[in-house]
């Protein structure tokens, strides 16, 4: 198949992060868990289990994509996160076994599978427009929350009509078309190609970029850049995840303890994380691209980084009030969704885009110690409870994320 108009990667590359932020709408199922007799650190382990599969399975993902192309390896991840859905609805239901295994671990490794392809993809037809193709492509994963959140809740009202099963089951089998469809258009494009009127940057010293400039991910692991950049990566993802993951359950409870009543509190905090932390999410992906064009990505991940540690601390105050919540949950989904357009575009500015699809994978393992730290820290704390502890620590992180970015210089091979 050829592909005679790059356009079509981008829509290629949106139905598949659509379908892939299934994992940002696990809030919507933990009330019900809960009530069927979970602690809240169990609904945020299977959480936790996804996103750490997702990110392993994700370096897997980027060292096969040269041998088995890109449109394999998205619609393989499309086969194995749907049916990580399709037999958690058929087997799983409510057991904490079974979704653990089905949603964390299978439907985590899906995402995983599926998830750098588009990136990568985009980057090669788009060399030209890096930071905003980019983030136009995971702007999907932060949308898709809104839509299934949505769905399986109050528009769709899935859960309350036919059950958690039914609902998994449903859900797994609209992932797997989209991903499938998506995928017919992830393929690369022809060697050496490159967009009307473009040419390729040219080094320091004027010469052109050759291999010298792009490290492979041997080359890259050698590096301090690496390390900075992941740490980095880790901290904000960790303050991110950890709000994700309480965006229902504190609110719920600030809002409770200033005199508004569980239904009417749930409803809230479901619009609060839904609607406002979903949209913004998609949104901070595609402006914090499109700004790190003009402005550069490092001093874009520094001022993103020092805003959000501020945002995260100044929530569990937010919380309680709704027009705050919304305003707080609009803000840090705003700098979150930022993360998934900057560090790949960091990364291949850093390291180069020849390697983007395996060295972007390591970076993303970050992802994965962010969503174990965060999420878990908050879902103690919170059986503790004291969750304003888990926002005042993930929002210090954020602070020193954006020392140690600043203190980033330009990477130069070992020999």
């Amino acid at each position: 198949m050829k592909i005679k108009n790059r356009w079509f990667v981008v829509l290629g590359a949106v139905l598949i992060q659509l379908a892939l932020g299934a994992i940002y709408a696990w809030s919507v199922f933990t009330p019900s868990l809960v009530d069927a007799g979970w602690t809240k650190a169990m609904t945020q382990a299977v959480f936790a289990t996804g996103l750490f599969f997702f990110a392993v399975v994700m370096v897997i993902a980027g060292r096969i994509m040269p041998k088995l192309g890109p449109r394999k390896v998205a619609m393989a991840g499309g086969f194995v996160l749907g049916s990580g859905y399709l037999l958690a609805g058929l087997f799983g239901g409510t057991n904490f076994i079974a979704l653990l295994i089905f949603i964390g671990m299978i439907g985590g490794a899906g995402i995983g599978l599926a998830y750098v392809v588009p990136i990568a993809v985009g980057m090669r037809w788009f060399p030209d427009k890096k930071g905003l193709i980019t983030g136009m492509a995971v702007s999907g994963f932060g949308f898709g929350a809104t839509l299934w959140v949505k769905l399986a809740g109050s528009w769709g009202t899935l859960i309350a009509l036919y059950g958690l099963s039914t609902t998994f089951t449903a859900l797994g089998a609209i992932f797997m078309l989209m991903i499938l469809v998506g995928g017919i258009w992830m393929i690369f494009p022809p060697e050496g190609w490159l967009p009307a009127g473009y040419t390729l940057p040219v080094a320091s010293d004027g010469s052109a970029i050759g291999d010298e400039h792009h490290f492979n991910s041997t080359e890259m692991l050698k590096t301090p850049q690496f390390h900075f950049i992941s740490m980095t990566f880790a901290f904000g993802a960790s303050a991110g995840l950890m709000s994700i993951g309480l965006m229902k359950l504190w609110p719920m409870v600030a809002l409770t303890g200033n005199g508004i009543d569980k239904v009417a509190a749930s409803a809230i905090a479901g619009t609060a994380m839904a609607v406002f932390f979903s949209l913004a999410n998609g949104l901070g992906r595609i402006a914090w691209g499109a700004i790190s064009d003009k402005l550069g990505r490092k001093e874009s991940i520094v001022i993103m980084m020092a805003t959000q540690g501020v945002f995260v601390i100044l929530f569990q105050w937010m919380a309680g009030t709704p027009a705050l919540l919304y305003l707080g949950a609009t803000l840090i989904g705003f700098n979150f969704g930022g993360n998934f357009s900057l560090f790949p575009t960091i990364t291949a500015d850093t390291f180069g885009s020849k390697f983007i699809g395996q060295n972007y994978g390591w970076v993303f393992l970050a992802y994965g110690f962010g969503g174990i730290l965060g999420p878990i820290m908050g879902g103690w704390l919170g059986d503790m409870g004291n969750f304003p502890l888990a926002f005042t620590i993930c929002g210090i992180l954020c602070l020193i994320a954006a020392v140690i970015m600043s203190q980033i210089k330009p990477a130069t091979k070992t020999v």
